[in-house]
């Protein structure tokens, strides 16, 4: 593993983009689409900002999935990652098909469809992230490593709650939604 220390997140994230850029082109080249998880947050804004600027990437040829949504929220939501990925991704590369976890849907449902389209076909690439509590995706610390369901229905604790507030998408834990849809650790890993 090569280990990089950057002095600025904007040197980090367009370094980041630009691996994975070079990563998506290479899959389309090898198997003719790159099939990549999209993870959300606010790590994650610069990143997506660069990579949506990156050069040469035929975005039609790109199958989008993403880590997670809470369950309940309306996609009008400032806090709905549907929202999040349509603004910051989808509606600026033009990709056409992507699987967004409908959060206001039953949620059984939605892990059962989206789990089926994802097992598919294998994962090119993801771009995921680790919260301020070691939570990947909504995985909270001891997150099930032993599941191997590709989605799954998770209590948010206490930590992963107050830091969605932290990062402003929430006025107060009150707010925050108790469960979410999230990539199980095994299909992320």
């Amino acid at each position: 593993m090569i280990v990089r220390v950057f002095e600025e997140k904007i040197s980090l994230s367009a370094t980041a983009a630009e691996q994975a850029a070079t990563a998506m082109r290479r899959a389309i080249l090898d198997r003719g689409r790159a099939r990549i998880v999209v993870a959300t947050g606010t790590s994650q804004l610069d990143f997506l900002d660069a990579l949506t600027k990156a050069e040469n990437i035929d975005w039609k040829r790109v199958e989008m999935f993403h880590l997670d949504e809470y369950v309940g929220l309306p996609i009008t939501h400032p806090a709905s990652f549907r929202k999040y990925l349509l603004e910051r991704l989808i509606l600026k590369t033009g990709i056409t098909q992507y699987h967004l976890l409908d959060g206001s849907g039953e949620p059984s449902e939605v892990v059962r469809h989206v789990g089926e389209i994802l097992q598919s076909a294998p994962i090119d690439i993801a771009f995921a992230g680790m919260g301020e509590n070691g939570h990947l995706a909504f995985n909270d610390p001891p997150a099930d490593f032993q599941t191997e369901e590709p989605f799954l229905i998770v209590n948010l604790d206490e930590a992963c709650r107050r830091q969605q507030v932290g990062e402003g998408w929430f006025a107060d834990i009150s707010a925050v939604p108790l469960q979410a849809i999230s990539m199980s650790v095994r299909q992320i890993l």
